[in-house]
């Protein structure tokens, strides 16, 4: 009669014996094989890492099919684009931000649009002005690739004033607050102001455009003000909402992930309303700042890939280095695995040893 240990046993015995038949056949065939190449040897090692790259792609789009809850930001020039994801599909996605932070920021980039079209015409040494330690010679001899000696800037500068003066004939209309529709109004006449003296005087320097900045520049201080307040109010009241949808113990669990360019990396706005309100026991690991070249065309795609890659080394971090907790932290943090090893071995590198007299 066959039992279940019966069974169990010989299914041991069986795979034990297959097991044995196949190490001595492995054996037999090395020792009998041909020698291989370097190079084919080498390629053998490899496909380790090739086959483990593939599994690794699979797991990912695996675990990025089911994920959430999560919130992506997409950081656009409309105080950012949200989309609520769970179970990997998209839940909702809309603007929060009034209008209000667009019209704002708007008028207070006058000064970076005029700057814009004159950059490549400056002269390409920096000049005696009271920031000029604070100015890298060769960034600017970059960017002033063209030189002073060059009036090309002319056309498109006053097309840009055509932009500014059609904004400051209409601003009166856009029902902006008092404040802010002030500063505006002083701002893009500085700038319309600048433009036709430069163009007047077929020139300009930086001196003369830092007089111009300087001169707006508690004008754009109220324009941030009062963009800053619509994206918190935007911001705060979705949010609200968002958690009362998805209950107090999913949003504990919530991750977020931030698109953010370069300039806005360190301090990203979203990054730093959102941060509050979320579980302040997880908010350091779940809230991703995720810098781009460029917005993805894809933002949920894009984010749910990412996500799924830094939640599963989450895991794997533990599992492949439970006695190398520090090792783990770098798997599963920003750090590369060799950063330490390689620091290490770099001190007392010639390369990065000051030269002595």
């Amino acid at each position: 009669m066959t039992t279940r240990r019966t069974f169990l046993g010989t299914s041991a015995a069986l795979g034990t014996a297959a097991f044995v038949g196949g190490s001595a056949a492995r054996a037999s065939a090395g020792a009998t094989s041909a020698p291989v190449s370097e190079q084919d040897a080498r390629a053998a090692v490899i496909q380790v890492d090739t086959d483990m790259q593939h599994h690794y792609d699979l797991l990912r789009a695996s675990v990025a099919r089911h994920l959430g809850p999560a919130i992506v930001v997409n950081n656009d020039a409309k105080g950012g684009e949200y989309f609520l994801v769970d179970q990997g599909k998209t839940i909702e996605r809309l603007h929060p931000v009034g209008p209000l932070f667009e019209l704002a920021k708007s008028i207070a980039h006058t000064p970076l649009g005029i700057y814009a079209v004159v950059a490549p015409y400056l002269d390409p040494k920096v000049p005696p002005v009271g920031n000029a330690d604070r100015i890298d010679s060769h960034d600017l001899a970059q960017v002033a690739h063209i030189g002073p000696s060059s009036t090309a800037w002319s056309g498109p500068l006053q097309q840009f004033a055509v932009t500014l003066r059609t904004a400051r004939q209409n601003l009166a209309g856009a029902n902006l607050p008092a404040p802010l529709e002030d500063s505006s109004r002083s701002i893009l006449d500085g700038g319309l102001d600048y433009i036709t003296d430069a163009v007047a005087s077929r020139s300009f320097d930086m001196q003369g455009f830092q007089d111009f900045s300087s001169a707006v520049y508690d004008h754009i201080r109220t324009t941030m003000y009062w963009a800053s307040k619509a994206q918190i109010e935007g911001v705060h009241a979705l949010l609200k909402r968002w958690r009362a949808q998805l209950g107090d113990a999913r949003w504990s669990e919530l991750y977020v992930l931030v698109f953010e360019l370069w300039t806005t990396a360190a301090l990203n706005q979203n990054a730093i309303i959102i941060k509050p309100c979320m579980d302040q026991k997880r908010a350091e690991s779940h809230l991703i700042n995720q810098m781009i070249a460029q917005f993805p065309s894809d933002p949920v795609a894009t984010a749910l890939d990412n996500l799924a890659r830094i939640i599963q080394d989450n895991v794997a971090a533990e599992m492949v280095f439970p006695t190398a907790p520090d090792v783990a932290t770098a798997l599963a943090g920003e750090e590369d695995l060799l950063a330490q090893d390689i620091l290490k071995q770099l001190k007392g590198c010639p390369f990065h040893t000051t030269a002595k007299d």
